[in-house]
Parts: C-alpha cells; sequence; structure tokens
C-alpha cells in the first residue's frame, strides 16, 4: 500500500509531522513552560478559542521565547512537542508574531526565519544583471 490512510483527519495520517492541509495556530504571549499536556489544552480551548480535538498544532512559547512546546492530537491522544533553542530565540517582537500560518511556517520557525520577516541575504548591485 501507499501508506495513505483515506478518510482520516489530517493529522491522522503521518503520526509526528502532519502535513497537507494542517494549520498551526501560535499563543502570541508568553506561557509557562511547566504546563503540560492538560495546561496547554486549556490555553488552547479558552484563550484560543479552538478545538484542541480538530487534528491542528498549537504552538506555545516562553517568556524569552527560547523554547516552544507544540499540542497536538493524533487520533488516539494528546502529543507535546518541545524544543529549546541553546543560542538566539523564536520570536523577537510579540507584535509581529503571526497568529496562524500552515505547517511549513511552522518549519521555517522551528529553523530560525520568522516568515513575516523574509529578507534576502544578498541582493545584486544596481546597474549589474
Amino acid at each position: 500500500g501507499s501508506g495513505c490512510r483515506c478518510g482520516l483527519a489530517p493529522a491522522a495520517r503521518l503520526m509526528f509531522f502532519p502535513e497537507g492541509q494542517v494549520q498551526v495556530f501560535l499563543y502570541a504571549s508568553p506561557v509557562d513552560m511547566r504546563r503540560s499536556f492538560d495546561g496547554l489544552y486549556a490555553l488552547t480551548r479558552h484563550h484560543l478559542k479552538l478545538d484542541p480535538l480538530s487534528g491542528h498544532l498549537f504552538g506555545f512559547f516562553n517568556r524569552r521565547s527560547t523554547m516552544i512546546k507544540v499540542l497536538y492530537w493524533d487520533r488516539t491522544g494528546f502529543c507535546v512537542w518541545a524544543k529549546r533553542l541553546e543560542r538566539g530565540r523564536f520570536v523577537f517582537d510579540w507584535n509581529s508574531l503571526a497568529r496562524q500560518t500552515d505547517y511549513t511556517g511552522l518549519k521555517m520557525l522551528l529553523e530560525g526565519i520568522e516568515p513575516r520577516r523574509i529578507r534576502k541575504r544578498y541582493q545584486q548591485p544596481r546597474g549589474t544583471q
């Protein structure tokens, strides 16, 4: 077989890194990283006003923006994935943080690229082609 489990929610097709139509919702305020499944579920339900069982991903950052936790439902239970940076930060300006993105936007954020702050690193000098 092709490995496709047709008819399942988008996040149920792949267990760890769902892609496709999965949306990523980012909580744009610092969160106490001692929160786990229940605490992140409550923030998703009551503050983001979204359904944590939807199969979408919900991202939360600590105050220094050096750690992210991602909550998602994978058909059989909640999963929490975490990453802590040794250098740098995920978010430099809380006001410019996109509240919703797609899976590609999340991957960019995890690699150190803020989707709204994309700049070319190299510009061709004027007058040259």
